[in-house]
């Protein structure tokens, strides 16, 4: 469904907060009222008094299920309740890439960020949110740095005791979580406590926690900077160390939406650094051994970008998937057709680094770039090591290195 193929008249999206009807507004009110057909959650429909209106809960599972319930009833008066405001994280958002925004009127509150601020007097627009509905809780790892607050919308009454956990097995364990639960309504509560010894018991299943960020200074600090330490890693040691993964994401130049193809995954380190600067980065890699496949996914979910797609050998595993913005060649440059299979689907405009640490593979990068342009650049690393009372520089690999930019059509 597009927002062309959208005949009926414009869907009305109500938010409505846990105060309930109370707490519309005389518009929303009269929009709900002079509805055909409303359509939200259970908890969402018991807070709407009778009416002359036909109540539609949501199936489950909704995303799949919903073209075809609205194209049901697209003759129909249609309003939609959603939880606070329907564009923050809500069923606006979906209906909005659905039908499009404008085949929609939305009615919004004030969100639960807006509240929750209000309650604990935290500056809104300076504060991260981070849902975890329908989202690995993972998802968080990224956000959290020293003395840092945030949101974290729960999925249920369980989270805020998970949420705890995974601040205490990351560094976190004296940070202070707030839950705040049914805000806006008359059954709402505030509960408190430090991650390391969180008292509570699960509660109210309309809940969001409050953290203020307080790191154990003997942890690693993993911030959004590339470079993470090489032992934020596990595998058998075939990933890109952190000081050439740096300059190679830096290289690649990560923008917030962007999808990056990493190319010879091993450990999946540059696949995990680009998602790690913005939560909107998207990848796929591509790493032929099984073993090592598992071993990227272990490492997305233990460092928070859990979406990260893990695929077969290139090019045997591609896809109709969208033209990637970067590929990073950082495998199988050798391999025949390899590097011809990325320049194709590489995206007019897009960015392309290949990493070379042996004779033959830098060879290939000379000729790539005479063919193609772009940028070579060589560099070695040194790192200080113990040799007896004293410390002497071991040298790492040097590694050449090439960047270059696909023209586009017109160029």
């Amino acid at each position: 469904m597009t927002a062309a193929a959208w005949s009926g008249a414009p869907i009305r999206v109500v938010g409505i907060g846990a105060d309930g009807w109370a707490g519309l507004g005389k518009r929303a009110k009269t929009v709900v009222e002079d509805s055909e057909v409303v359509f939200g959650s259970h908890r969402q429909l018991s807070l709407v008094p009778d009416g002359d209106f036909e109540r539609i809960p949501w199936p489950t599972p909704l995303l799949p299920a919903l073209p075809e319930l609205l194209t049901r009833h697209n003759d129909r008066r249609l309003t939609v309740l959603a939880s606070g405001d329907p564009m923050f994280y809500g069923i606006g958002v979906t209906l909005a890439r659905l039908v499009g925004p404008g085949a929609l009127d939305v009615y919004p509150q004030p969100s639960s960020a807006s509240l929750a601020c209000a309650r604990l007097g935290w500056p809104l627009a300076e504060t991260p949110v981070v849902s975890v509905v329908a989202r690995p809780l993972a998802t968080v790892l990224p956000e959290l740095a020293d003395r840092r607050r945030l949101l974290v919308l729960s999925e249920t009454e369980t989270t805020p005791a998970a949420l705890a956990e995974l601040l205490r097995d990351n560094g976190f364990g004296a940070s202070t979580l707030t839950v705040l639960e049914q805000l806006g309504g008359e059954r709402e509560r505030l509960r408190t406590g430090t991650a390391d010894d969180w008292p509570h018991p699960p509660g109210d299943p309309l809940n969001l926690c409050a953290v203020d960020c307080v790191a154990d200074p003997e942890h690693p600090r993993r911030t959004r900077m590339p470079g993470l330490r090489d032992d934020s890693f596990t595998g058998d040691g075939q990933l890109t160390k952190a000081e050439v993964r740096a300059l190679t994401v830096s290289a690649l130049a990560p923008a917030p939406g962007e999808l990056l193809w990493d190319v010879g995954g091993g450990s999946g380190t540059i696949a995990i650094e680009w998602c790690r600067t913005h939560p909107a980065c998207r990848a796929v890699t591509y790493e032929r051994l099984p073993a090592r496949r598992e071993q990227i996914t272990t490492n997305a979910h233990a460092l928070g970008v859990p979406g990260i797609a893990v695929r077969g050998a290139f090019p045997d595993t591609l896809t109709d998937s969208p033209a990637p913005d970067a590929i990073f060649l950082g495998g199988g440059l050798t391999q025949d057709g390899v590097f011809d299979a990325c320049w194709q689907r590489l995206r007019p405009g897009g960015r392309l680094v290949a990493n070379a640490v042996t004779a033959e593979s830098e060879t290939l990068l000379l000729a790539w770039c005479a063919r193609h342009g772009g940028t070579l650049r060589k560099f070695q690393i040194y790192r200080g090591e113990p040799l007896g009372g004293f410390t002497a520089w071991r040298p790492q690999l040097p590694v050449a290195q090439w960047i270059v930019v696909k023209p586009r059509a017109n160029s």
